[in-house]
């Protein structure tokens, strides 16, 4: 069941906002790869385009929101950055924070891997380690940055996170213009990424969101007709682990997304060990859960339909995926 409840208020993030949002990130992300792939080479109904954001900075597609966020705001706090992160939006501020030369201070949760922690540190940033899940290290930056005053920069909650989110999809519609596609299959955490393609294509292609059955927040709500609290857990929680979707996706995710769908944690870890196997591609839990959503057969694809799955993350230990 997919039922909605149309929201009061109009979309958070505009297709003219995500262009705005490309010009002024454009020098600071990379144009990550299509590829596209025979249904053979991955054990597939059909055959299928990835686009590898994996190979963004950092190795996920989150510096694209946190260039966006930081390069917007009027001013930038003596105080420098703060956020609350599984690891990959953390990764990104920490990145962002090097490359412009400010300071930045990262909460992220126990439960995030420890390659992930080290990660953020090694870019410069202070790490601060909260017991927990996402939403806790979130109530932690939120306290700190009260007394600091530093510019927050929130992984989903705001609009130009949000904005610099969908400059993808505006790259993958010109990256595919001969062709043209149908469908669009990308994983959801908190809302912020999903909901930034589905603002750039307003409704012109399917946008369908996968989310691990474990940590549902958007399928949740789509369900309720609105955004509800979930339970988190399972092998994709550090990156895909949010207790409720944000408001501003819920803006864009109400009108044009147009299904959600959950896999299993066997299905995201047979995804990983398919794409390192078949293509050498090293992908954490998160990045592999769209593709988890094909493979499995979650995701019905219609006879002609042209698909594209996002990889979005790299982040994990190698020996995870390749042992």
């Amino acid at each position: 069941m997919n039922s909605t409840r149309t929201p009061s208020l109009a979309p958070a993030v505009t297709p003219a906002d995500i262009a705005a949002a490309a010009e002024r990130i454009v020098a600071r992300v990379r144009v990550t790869p299509v590829m596209q792939v025979a249904a053979k080479d991955l054990d597939l109904p059909i055959d299928v385009t990835l686009k590898l954001e994996l190979l963004q900075h950092v190795g996920s597609f989150k510096p694209r929101g946190a260039f966006n966020r930081v390069l917007a705001a009027d001013a930038i706090p003596t105080a420098g950055l703060i956020a609350a992160s599984g690891g990959n939006h953390g990764a990104a501020v920490a990145f962002v924070a090097q490359t412009l030369g400010i300071a930045a201070e990262v909460f992220v949760p126990s439960s995030s891997p420890a390659m992930k922690r080290e990660r953020i540190a090694s870019l410069g940033a202070t790490v601060n380690v909260i017991e927990g899940l996402f939403d806790d290290a979130q109530a932690a930056a939120v306290a700190r940055q009260l007394e600091t005053g530093a510019l927050a920069v929130h992984p989903f909650e705001h609009p130009d996170v949000v904005a610099g989110q969908g400059t993808m999809a505006r790259e993958l519609e010109a990256q595919m213009s001969a062709t043209g596609f149908d469908t669009l299959l990308a994983a959801t955490g908190g809302g912020g990424f999903i909901a930034g393609q589905a603002a750039w294509f307003a409704g012109r292609r399917r946008v369908v969101s996968i989310e691990p059955a474990t940590s549902q927040c958007l399928h949740a709500a789509r369900l309720a007709g609105e955004p509800v609290d979930v339970s988190v857990a399972g092998v994709a929680a550090d990156s895909l682990g949010a207790r409720r979707l944000g408001s501003v996706a819920w803006s864009i995710v109400a009108p044009y997304v147009a299904h959600s769908l959950t896999v299993d944690d066997d299905a995201i870890r047979a995804a990983q060990r398919l794409l390192w196997d078949r293509l050498r591609l090293v992908v954490e839990p998160g990045g592999a859960t769209a593709l988890a959503a094909l493979h499995s057969g979650a995701y019905t694809a219609e006879p002609g339909e042209r698909v594209v799955v996002v990889v979005c993350g790299a982040n994990c230990d190698p020996a995870t995926v390749t042992g």
